[in-house]
């Protein structure tokens, strides 16, 4: 049966927890190098190793990321992938673990919040991730997340002050994103010391899992990151081997799956 839609995020957790695992969680920008292609990296993903997947709305304007995802974006847009159509992928996908939605809230408000999020539940969706929408920016989108039975999962920086951290948690569900280092998303060779002391002020303030994104791109980085959080956000490195195939993808998935199944539960 399909861990899907409202709870799965949480069930999925309990049951990390209770192994004594670390989740993986990649990312792919939908529709990107083809709509069948993702489909079928997403099953993929799903049956050698993923936990949880974000699935990524292509957008116009991707300010947060960088050069490789940006480019997917513009990949998929190019070759039509709409809004519509990532909640029809994720449907036919119809995973076995619990998948959010990762988008910028332009996409989201030309569709129709409410509608949004009504066909993302529909399509399987279990939480929902939005990059720009800082609390408070927006209310009305805030409410109708949060009365959507979807986790609105939210996205905390190494700059968050304290007053925005424990406002920006308490409307949180799900797991909390961690940043783990300022600028865009992309690869990088280490991760920075200040993940440590951001994972300690986020866990005085929420009993959220926390989960690292931004800059992993192999299994060192991934058993680094794991030393400080719950679980691990491989986006851009994996966007970069869908370029080369599914096998290349099956590779850093096991390398990854390896690494923090090494790691263990954060100390």
């Amino acid at each position: 049966m399909s861990d899907r839609g409202p709870g799965s995020i949480s069930r999925r957790w309990e049951r990390l927890a209770a192994e004594g695992r670390i989740a993986l969680i990649p990312y792919v920008t939908a529709g990107y190098p083809s709509r069948a292609a993702t489909i079928a990296t997403l099953r993929m993903l799903a049956a050698d190793g993923a936990d949880l997947v974000e699935v990524g709305v292509p957008f116009s304007d991707p300010l947060a990321d960088g050069p490789t995802i940006q480019r997917a974006s513009f990949e998929a847009l190019r070759q039509g992938t709409t809004v519509a159509g990532v909640l029809e992928l994720v449907q036919e996908a119809d995973l076995s673990i619990p998948v959010v939605l990762f988008s910028y809230l332009n996409p989201i408000l030309r569709y129709g919040a409410e509608r949004f999020l009504a066909d993302a539940r529909t399509a399987g969706a279990s939480g929902v991730l939005v990059t720009d929408l800082p609390v408070g920016a927006d209310p009305a989108v805030e409410d109708a997340i949060g009365s959507s039975g979807l986790d609105r999962i939210p996205l905390i920086a190494p700059t968050t002050t304290d007053e925005r951290l424990a406002e920006t948690v308490a409307g949180g569900s799900g797991f909390v994103y961690l940043i783990s280092r300022l600028g865009v998303t992309g690869a990088r060779t280490a991760i920075g010391a200040e993940l440590e002391h951001l994972a300690s002020r986020v866990r005085a303030r929420t009993r959220l899992p926390l989960a690292v994104g931004f800059g992993i791109a192999g299994g060192a980085q991934a058993a680094a990151a794991a030393r400080f959080a719950d679980g691990v956000v491989v986006g851009s490195a994996l966007v970069e081997r869908m370029e080369q195939g599914g096998a290349a993808v099956r590779e850093l998935l096991l390398e990854l799956r390896q690494a923090l199944d090494a790691a263990g539960v954060p100390g």
